[in-house]
């Protein structure tokens, strides 16, 4: 059962960041940023229900990566990616806020999503 969560977490986290790619060719980047911080926040939930560690309801990028360290020192290694580009701008873009996200950022975004995705399949070998 644990096993069988953990692979739909994964497949969610894979939608996302599909959806993240096919926005940034379509030129709407917030939205990009958006499903990019989805698909990083579903990988590490992944993880997370794999080892049967409570994570309660957060989209906290950074508490989430924390959590996952006490499984797994090496996690360490994804809070040297600039996750702050995720959380908690990733969440707050869906709403109005006075800027826009530039093509830069949405391509940053998708490229930490995919490199934390990298990671976390290398870990369940699902």
């Amino acid at each position: 059962m644990i096993i069988e969560k953990a692979k739909e977490w994964l497949k969610k986290a894979e939608t996302d960041l599909k959806v993240a790619n096919i926005l940034i060719r379509e030129g709407i980047y917030d939205y990009s940023l958006f499903h990019s911080q989805q698909a990083v926040e579903k990988y590490l939930k992944a993880f997370l229900t794999y080892h049967n560690k409570p994570f309660g309801k957060t989209h906290n990028i950074p508490l989430l990566v924390n959590l996952c360290k006490e499984i797994d020192k090496t996690f360490e290694d994804l809070l040297k990616l600039d996750l702050s580009i995720l959380f908690p701008l990733g969440v707050t873009i869906r709403y109005p806020i006075g800027r826009e996200i530039t093509e830069e950022e949405a391509r940053e975004a998708v490229d930490i999503a995919e490199k934390v995705r990298e990671f976390i399949l290398k870990k369940l070998r699902l």
